[in-house]
């Protein structure tokens, strides 16, 4: 089994609220979790927040013990409303965002279902540092070209109610498949898009287990453990 290793150059201390939002299947939620592992790594109190209306099969509540093991608060919406399909944001989530002694990960939904629950709570996010990260899988159908990028970005940014995406994630893979010359096809996809929103690329999320085979990267790489198996 591998243990517990996450790359913390990516770190940033300026931001303290961190949010995924992208296409199913994007990566999102994985994100999320190993994003809060990373922050705790990192000596920082961390909670995470299961704010995922779309996905009910692949959430971070489905790794509460594995979370809360290694110090993550896992704020979850009460019982009987967790298989809902419905935003339930609790008074937890909200105190959370005002709590400047820790960082909070949102794990939302995707598409424009899943962002409109960051929109339900715009009015608090922007007076927060927050950071909210576009990932994106340039092998999946519906985000492999530019403009089918543009287009789920255009949509995004209509549910968010005013708060921003602020960089980009690039997270193309095959799974057990992924090959350095796929990220690097990811990454070229990523810089297109990147000039054609005016949006940085924050980093290269990578598994653990790939190896990349000399191919030479420009942005930072971020190590991931994958939770979700399933192809």
């Amino acid at each position: 089994m591998m243990e517990d290793k996450f790359d913390i150059r990516i770190v940033s201390d300026e931001k303290r609220i961190f949010a995924f939002v992208g296409d199913f299947g994007s990566g999102k939620t994985e994100m999320a979790i190993n994003f809060a592992l990373m922050r705790r790594a990192s000596g920082k109190d961390v909670a995470i927040a299961d704010l995922d209306v779309v996905n009910l099969y692949f959430r971070s509540r489905e790794h509460t013990n594995y979370l809360r093991e290694r110090g993550i608060n896992v704020i979850l919406p009460p019982q009987k409303y967790r298989n809902a399909d419905v935003p339930i944001i609790t008074p937890t989530v909200m105190g959370s965002i005002s709590d400047h002694n820790t960082d909070l990960i949102l794990d939302i939904g995707g598409e424009e279902n899943g962002i409109a629950v960051l929109g339900y709570l715009s009015e608090y996010l922007i007076k927060e540092a927050y950071e909210i990260l576009f990932v994106i899988n340039g092998r999946r159908p519906f985000t492999r070209k530019v403009e089918d990028i543009v287009s789920l970005y255009d949509r995004l940014v209509r549910k968010a109610r005013g708060v921003k995406i602020n960089s980009l994630v690039n997270n193309t893979n095959l799974m057990d498949e992924t090959t350095g010359e796929i990220v690097k096809e990811g990454e070229e996809l990523l810089e297109d898009v990147s000039s054609a929103l005016s949006i940085p690329i924050a980093f290269n999320s990578i598994s653990e287990g790939v190896n990349l085979d000399g191919v030479s990267l420009k942005y930072p790489i971020f190590r991931i453990k994958r939770f979700n198996t399933v192809k």
